[in-house]
């Protein structure tokens, strides 16, 4: 059965024990279910060449090991002439326009970075992988209450949890857990939701959404 726009901003909030306390109605105007791929994909891009070391590095003739005297004299050999044996054309010569280490970080303005986020979301949200937790009921930093309620719910993919603050007792049950990444909502990043196969959003984190990205 299709769902309608006003079934696609309802998601269902579990309590840490698994169990559907409630529906709770995402904001309209972020939960719109408009997805923007160009923008989507130029944020991904701008976070992949971040996340690039720049490190790779030959060396050019000036500083490869070797002599600098002329190997033999210009004429009379009956061999072509050379200057040094760190001339690129020999084997151990430098490396003519090789790689060199650079920097490959740019930025996109912040408004285009939270568009994207947005869209990341509504993409999610489209597939119904977004669903809602109330965590400032984990009173404890036990791994197996975080496992217990995936195991309940049968999320088996990658999960991406997002929380207004950090709650110490949440972050220590999530943290040895394979596959679920604690974050922050203003630290969240349009790739972290496209790298995750489920969204769980906290109570708060969703009732402040309009306020931290409507700018």
């Amino acid at each position: 059965m299709k769902k309608t726009k006003a079934d696609i901003q309802k998601i269902p909030v579990y309590s840490p024990a698994g169990k559907k306390v409630e529906l709770i109605e995402l904001d309209k105007d972020i939960f719109n279910g408009r997805v923007n791929k160009s923008l989507l994909y130029q944020a991904v891009t701008m976070y992949r060449a971040n996340e690039h070391r720049g490190t790779a590095s030959t060396k050019t003739r000036d500083e490869v090991a070797g002599s600098g005297k002329k190997p033999w004299r210009q004429k009379g050999t009956g061999r072509a002439r050379v200057g040094s044996i760190r001339n690129p054309v020999w084997r151990g010569g430098g490396i003519v326009f090789g790689p060199r280490p650079r920097d490959y970080r740019y930025s996109l303005p912040a408004v285009a970075r939270r568009g994207a986020f947005i869209s990341g979301l509504n993409a999610r949200l489209a597939g119904g992988k977004v669903l809602a937790i109330e965590e400032e009921n984990v009173n404890e930093p036990k791994a197996r209450i975080v496992a217990g309620f995936l195991r309940t719910l049968k999320i088996r993919e990658k999960t991406l949890i997002l929380v207004s603050s950090i709650n110490r007792n949440f972050y220590l049950a999530c943290r040895n857990i394979k596959n679920v990444e604690l974050k922050k909502i203003t630290d969240a990043t349009a790739l972290d939701v496209l790298k995750s196969g489920r969204v769980i959003i906290s109570r708060s984190a969703a009732a402040g959404l309009k306020k931290v990205f409507k700018k």
